[in-house]
């Protein structure tokens, strides 16, 4: 029998895309033969995932978890939304976000982590791909911590507890935790879930977003052929209204529609240290997959 090298084992996994567990138990069936090994998988199904690996996958779960004064949030990503409902794919979800609560939010050394299945998370994923049949992929993940206060999770339209589409963390820094701040935070994180802030505060906006806006603003008021020094004020104006929409602080609480973020912050005595805002898929480019259309096209009509 062939000793089972890293290598050996490298060289399958480049060949069929299955785990590296799967991988090992292959050549040790197949007695260190490379070929019987690919064929050993081919036939458990587990060589299918890289032929997978290609497929748009933007359905799938956010999911947040928490402990003491840190919390994460993953997203994890599948084909259909029907993945969503499997009972082994939630509970995967549910286990990495656990991993990055514990690791962090490096993806590389999520994925590295071993799980209560003997397979490290990347392991695992491709064991889901190859079981469930559809491409899928750990896309993001994000701890928050405080020194003293919370970490609230909020997650809009949940599944189950603490899985969902559009998930939010919460950070706020506070002299001690309290049931008053946690629900503070989870209100706060409702907001943010319905206005997507870009950043907390002023200062830490992106300045390349306020030149972009500016930019866009002064075309706008000089078509109004007004004095430049007009236009100035036009603009400062302007951009104090965009403050108002894309900067969490400076919006309007969405739980009474007249206060500012900022104030209800400050009548609570806390800070309001940082967020994360979630939302599936946000940003990958889906494929159309409309047959009839398809069939239109193609017909000239």
């Amino acid at each position: 029998m062939a000793e089972i090298t890293a290598a050996l084992v490298k060289s399958l996994r480049e060949r069929t895309g299955a785990g590296m567990m799967d991988c090992k138990k292959a050549l040790h069936e197949a007695q260190g033969d490379i070929e019987a090994a690919v064929d050993w998988l081919r036939k458990k199904g587990l060589a299918a995932a890289a032929k997978k690996s290609g497929r748009v996958a933007a359905e799938g779960l956010v999911a947040v978890a928490s402990q003491g004064r840190s919390a994460a949030m993953v997203e994890i990503n599948a084909e259909t939304d029907f993945v969503a409902r499997n009972e082994a794919f939630q509970s995967f979800v549910e286990s990495v976000a656990q991993v990055a609560l514990k690791v962090g939010d490096d993806l590389e050394v999520i994925k590295k982590t071993m799980l209560d299945t003997g397979r490290s998370v990347a392991d695992e994923l491709t064991h889901l791909i190859a079981t469930i049949g559809e491409n899928m992929s750990l896309r993001r993940a994000r701890v928050l911590s405080v020194p003293s206060g919370v970490v609230a999770t909020y997650m809009h339209g949940a599944l189950r507890a603490g899985l969902g589409k559009i998930g939010v963390l919460v950070a706020i820094e506070a002299p001690s935790s309290s049931a008053a701040i946690e629900q503070l935070g989870r209100q706060i994180g409702m907001h943010i879930a319905a206005t997507r802030p870009s950043s907390v505060d002023v200062s830490s906006l992106d300045p390349a977003e306020i030149e972009r806006e500016r930019a866009v603003l002064i075309e706008q008021s000089r078509a109004s052929g007004k004095p430049e020094n007009i236009i100035e004020k036009m603009v400062e104006g302007r951009i104090r209204k965009f403050y108002e929409e894309v900067v969490l602080l400076e919006q309007v609480w969405v739980h009474d529609g007249e206060s500012r973020v900022k104030d209800i912050v400050k009548k609570a005595g806390v800070t309001l240290a940082g967020f994360e805002r979630f939302q599936l898929g946000e940003g990958i480019e889906k494929v159309a997959d409309d047959f009839a259309a398809e069939v239109s096209k193609v017909a000239g009509v």
